[in-house]
């Protein structure tokens, strides 16, 4: 289920997949979600009248603002199919997540991602956050863009990058060098982002060419996933703008 107001009508712009649209009464007044009917009219897919209570039950408690899209199950994509050029033949540059379970998080780094030019996201199958309505909706719509892909082993799959030819660099507190300095972020790159508190895992930090950190000032917590994605990611554009 895709949930929220933007999601769904990027979602429908999109193309993707759907087999009904689900509204309450009062969410027509919305010219997005007036939109979204059209859209879904238009395609030939149902559009079912709701109750709150109903799209609780069927967004699994998420943000819906009134409307939900049943779609097909997400279909993922595999990690090597990330490693091609970016939008418009930009350097490929691909977010990798280690631990990060919420899928909201998700949502945020794909949002993010999108927006400063990523292939792709990769995440582990098992015990990590997967593309759910809650993802959906903290993506903004930006999942109907950006491909993720699912690794049944993340550190495998970030050794099969460093063989097609990309460095990686995995976001750390401990990091030596600050992310605005990396001197790998001019040529095809992972970054990897771990949980908020813990961080990477050994075995995957292991795997990352450098450790980066993101400069804060003493004392301050750690940032999320989502957060520390998007500071990274801008960093990155950053450097592949002063030195392209």
């Amino acid at each position: 289920m895709v949930a929220g107001r933007n999601s769904v009508v990027e979602s429908l712009r999109a193309g993707i997949p759907a087999m009904a649209l689900y509204v309450t009464g009062r969410a027509h007044e919305d010219e997005r979600v007036a939109e979204s009917v059209q859209l879904a009219s238009e395609a030939g897919i149902a559009v079912l009248e709701s109750s709150v209570v109903e799209l609780d039950r069927l967004t699994g408690g998420a943000i819906h603002q009134g409307v939900a899209l049943r779609v097909r199950p997400y279909e993922y994509t595999h990690p090597e199919d990330l490693a091609s050029e970016g939008p418009g033949g930009t350097l490929p540059l691909i977010v990798a997540l280690d631990g990060v379970t919420d899928p909201r998080n998700l949502g945020a780094v794909i949002r993010s991602a999108a927006a400063f030019g990523a292939t792709g996201v990769v995440v582990p199958s098992r015990r990590s956050a997967g593309v759910t309505a809650g993802a959906w909706k903290a993506s903004a719509g930006a999942l109907a863009r950006l491909p993720v892909a699912q690794a049944v082993n993340l550190t495998r799959a970030i050794e099969g990058y460093k063989s097609l030819g990309f460095f990686v660099a995995g976001l750390d507190a401990e990091g030596r060098d600050e992310v605005r300095n990396m001197s790998i972020a001019d040529g095809p790159m992972v970054l990897v982002v771990g949980s908020e508190g813990r961080g990477l895992s050994r075995v995957v930090a292991g795997a990352c060419d450098l450790l980066v950190r993101i400069p804060m000032a003493s004392g301050n917590e750690s940032l999320n996933a989502g957060i520390a994605a998007s500071i990274a990611l801008y960093e990155i554009a950053g450097v592949r703008a002063r030195r392209g």
